[in-house]
């Protein structure tokens, strides 16, 4: 294992003095969007909804899924109109994300990883495509042996390995190997430890780009190399305060628009917006709001999920999905985004997922693609 250290006070130092580029003006309003659906309420009440990951059905992409966790008692799995398909009241859960295609005991699943309040492991289940339900194959407790909050998976383009990234509130983020064992479950072996700084959940790992991108709740993101042997070297994307992020930095989603380009979206919690940055240069985009419209907007985002596969007729570019703070219907819920809207909404316009922004606003009409992890190769059967 390798353990990284470094100190909060350096990373303060560290964004202070990276470069600058265009921010939002504080007098002209942000491009908004409004809520194409919201999921059913999570049953807790008060702060318990946090973090939700989208599942690409292989054959029928209308049935794809959204995972969502509710971290004061369990996962539940909502169908693209927000219903509420299973709920699993086994765990508090805080951080969730998914991968397809991953062979497990002779078979190719979509896998989904949890971190885990109660005990502070790491859980891991199986989607079962009958029933878009989660089947638990974690071959043992996974206890990270830290406050496991943050969480988020890496699979190699170099190696085929895939890794659970997970953060806890004293600024440690861990990097764990995720393999299947002889029964065909998954077990996990530490492989690294980093010290970001300060309190770390939002975390994203761009797979073909080897990155890894951490949000240090009151200070900024962080992009680190994603491999097990990429040292503690880091890059300033953003900071706090300086007019695009505001304290919590919170949730982190990558759009593809290909396999290397696309954006990397950030949750600025405390201005209730989020950022857009270019995905190969970290370049700043634009950001963008979501409003009241026929559903209620979204506020204080914690989770965000966002995938560009073709979803049906409702969310043919994909769909953005934010965790809201304040649900008007109830306890906390997740609410869905077309991705067209914000790929229209305000300048510049964004891509989608094949298209430069000037074909995505003049063809109204898209025809299905793959899901993003199609054809990506990953190897989990060996010990």
């Amino acid at each position: 294992m390798l353990v990284l250290q470094l100190a909060a006070a350096s990373s303060l130092l560290a964004l202070a003095g990276g470069a600058r580029t265009s921010s939002p003006s504080a007098a002209r309003p942000l491009p908004s969007v409004t809520p194409a659906a919201e999921t059913t309420p999570v049953p807790h009440s008060d702060d318990a909804a946090d973090d939700p990951a989208v599942w690409l059905h292989p054959t029928r992409p209308a049935l794809s899924t959204i995972i969502g966790t509710d971290k004061r008692g369990g996962l539940a799995v909502y169908d693209l109109a927000g219903r509420e398909l299973h709920y699993y009241a086994d765990s508090r859960p805080n951080n969730v994300d998914v991968r397809t295609g991953v062979p497990l005991a002779g078979r190719r699943v979509a896998l989904v990883v949890a971190s885990d309040a109660a005990d502070d492991s790491i859980r891991a289940y199986r989607v079962n495509p009958a029933t878009r339900g989660l089947e638990n194959v974690a071959a043992r407790t996974l206890s990270t042996g830290i406050g496991a909050a943050g969480l988020c998976l890496y699979r190699s383009s170099a190696s085929g390995k895939l890794y659970a990234f997970v953060g806890d509130n004293s600024g440690t983020v861990q990097q764990w190997e995720l393999f299947g064992d002889r029964s065909g479950k998954v077990d996990a072996r530490k492989v690294r430890s980093l010290r970001v700084g300060s309190t770390t959940e939002g975390c994203v790992a761009d797979d073909a780009h080897r990155r890894l991108y951490v949000a240090e709740e009151d200070v900024g993101i962080w992009r680190y190399g994603a491999e097990p042997n990429a040292g503690s070297t880091r890059t300033r994307v953003d900071a706090v305060g300086g007019g695009r992020l505001e304290a919590d930095v919170e949730g982190l989603a990558i759009y593809e628009t290909g396999r290397t380009g696309g954006y990397l979206i950030a949750s600025s919690q405390g201005s209730d917006s989020f950022a857009v940055y270019s995905r190969a240069s970290n370049a700043y985009v634009k950001s963008f709001t979501i409003r009241r419209g026929k559903i209620d907007g979204v506020t204080h985002t914690d989770g965000i999920d966002v995938t560009s596969g073709h979803l049906g007729s409702a969310f043919p570019d994909g769909v953005f999905v934010a965790q809201d703070d304040e649900n008007d219907s109830g306890n906390q819920n997740f609410k869905l985004v077309a991705w067209k809207g914000i790929a229209r909404s305000g300048r510049p316009r964004l891509a989608t997922r094949g298209r430069s922004p000037a074909a995505a606003e003049s063809a109204p009409v898209r025809r299905p693609v793959p899901p993003r992890s199609a054809g990506r190769r990953f190897y989990l059967d060996s010990v």
